[in-house]
C-alpha cells in the first residue's frame, strides 16, 4: 500500500485548493469529510472521484469494517496522519474524506412538485446548510439559489446539510427574477416573507407556490417583492431580538411542506402557537386546503 506523505503531491495540492470556491467551480468538485457523510455519499451513489484515508485507520479500526469494504470499491488514496490533518477542515478528523463531483449539471426545474423553494442572497453557510437539510427532510427535491447566495458546496454548508447535499438538486440562477418569471408561466405563484402584510403563514394555501427566503439582513429584494403574488409574515409569540432568522425559516418550511397535499395533520405545536398568537382557547379545525 502506497502512502502519500508529501505536501507537494499534486492531489494534495488540489484537495487543499478545493477549500476555495474558485477551485470548486473550476473543477466542478467539492469535499465531504467524516465517516457518516462519506457513508451517505456511497449510499446515495454520489459521483465519488477519490476517497482519501488516513493510514492509521486500518491500524485503529476507527472506520467500521462494512464501510471500509464499500470504500475499497472506489479510488482510494492513503496519506499519513500528519498529512491528513493538513488537508482536513475539522479539529478532530475521523480519517476519511472524499472528492465528489457536483450534482448541479441539470438545471431543469421539476414543475411536478407542489412547492419550489428559492433563496435570495442567503449569506450564512450554516443557514444555507440548515435550509437544505430541512427541504430534504420534508421531501422537496430541488432548490433555486440566486447568484449572490453563499456557495452551496462550501465545506461548512456541506457539513451542515448532513447528507442532504446528495439528494437535493441545487439550481444556481444567474438571474433569479428572470427565473421566477419563467416559473410563473407554469401556473406557480410567488410567495415572499414581508412585514408589509397582515397575512401570516396560517392564512394562505401553499399549492403550486414558490417560497422565497431572503437575505438575513435585508430580506427579499425589492424587485422580487414587486413580482410576488402573495406576501406573508411569520407571527412571533414573543418578541425576541436574538432569534435567528433561520429558526423562523425552518419552522416555515416544516409548516408549508407538511400541510399541503401530503395528507398529514397539522402538528400540535403549530395549532397551539396559533391559539396563543390569536389569544383564543377555542378548538381549531384544520382544513385540507391548508387553512384554519
Amino acid at each position: 500500500m502506497q502512502v502519500i506523505s508529501s505536501k507537494d503531491n499534486e492531489l494534495i495540492k488540489h484537495i487543499r485548493k478545493l477549500k476555495e470556491k474558485k477551485e470548486r467551480d473550476a473543477s466542478n468538485e467539492y469535499l465531504v469529510e467524516g465517516i457518516k457523510i462519506v457513508k451517505e455519499a456511497i449510499q446515495e451513489n454520489a459521483k465519488i472521484k477519490q476517497i482519501i484515508l488516513c493510514d492509521d485507520c486500518e491500524k485503529t479500526e476507527s472506520i467500521p469494517k462494512d464501510l471500509m469494504y464499500e470504500i475499497a470499491k472506489h479510488n482510494c488514496i492513503y496519506v499519513t496522519s500528519k498529512l491528513f490533518k493538513y488537508i482536513s477542515e475539522v479539529q478532530e478528523p475521523q480519517g476519511v474524506l472524499a472528492v465528489i463531483e457536483k450534482n448541479n449539471g441539470d438545471k431543469t426545474i421539476d414543475y411536478t412538485q407542489d412547492i419550489i423553494v428559492a433563496l435570495d442572497d442567503v449569506q450564512d453557510p450554516g443557514n444555507l446548510g440548515t435550509i437544505l437539510r430541512t427541504v430534504d427532510s420534508v421531501g422537496v427535491n430541488q432548490i433555486l439559489v440566486s447568484k449572490g447566495t453563499a456557495d452551496s458546496y462550501n465545506p461548512k454548508v456541506v457539513r451542515s446539510t448532513m447528507g442532504a447535499i446528495f439528494r437535493v438538486k441545487i439550481i444556481e440562477c444567474e438571474d433569479l427574477k428572470k427565473t421566477l418569471k419563467e416559473i410563473k408561466k407554469h401556473k406557480f405563484k410567488i410567495v415572499v416573507s414581508s412585514l408589509q402584510t397582515e397575512n401570516t403563514i396560517y392564512d394562505i394555501n401553499y399549492y403550486k407556490k414558490v417560497i422565497i427566503i431572503g437575505n438575513e439582513a435585508n430580506g427579499v429584494e425589492q424587485q422580487i417583492q414587486e413580482i410576488a403574488d402573495e406576501k406573508i409574515k411569520i407571527p412571533m409569540i414573543r418578541k425576541n431580538r436574538k432569534l435567528k432568522c433561520i429558526s423562523s425559516n425552518r419552522n416555515y418550511f416544516v409548516w408549508i411542506c407538511e400541510t399541503e397535499g401530503t395528507g398529514l395533520k397539522c402538528p400540535m405545536n403549530f395549532v397551539e402557537s396559533y391559539k396563543i398568537i390569536n389569544n383564543t382557547k377555542k378548538d381549531i379545525n384544520w382544513h385540507e386546503n391548508g387553512t384554519f
